[in-house]
């Protein structure tokens, strides 16, 4: 009986270090796989910069708008033996 038991323990044991040797592959492959999409997606977004930045350089920069500006408006005034500019 100690046989048995000693026989029942060492197969479930065994048994046992299957199933994580199993659990520990399909987690390697999963993290393997999330290793791939990472690289995958930051390829992705860094093509989708290139393109960005390729449509901003495309496009011409505008010129400044021309605003019209006022001249002042000047008035000479008589003060006594001379004339005075005045302006606004």
């Amino acid at each position: 009986m100690l046989t048995t038991g000693m026989l029942s323990g060492a197969a479930s044991s065994a048994a046992a270090q299957t199933v994580n040797s199993a659990n520990r592959n399909t987690l390697i492959q999963q993290n393997e796989l999330q290793i791939l999409e990472n690289r995958l997606r930051r390829q992705q977004f860094q093509q989708q910069q290139q393109q960005f930045r390729a449509q901003d350089r495309q496009i011409a920069p505008q010129q400044r708008p021309v605003v019209p500006q006022m001249k002042p408006t000047c008035q000479l005034q008589p003060s006594g033996s001379s004339f005075v500019s005045t302006c606004r």
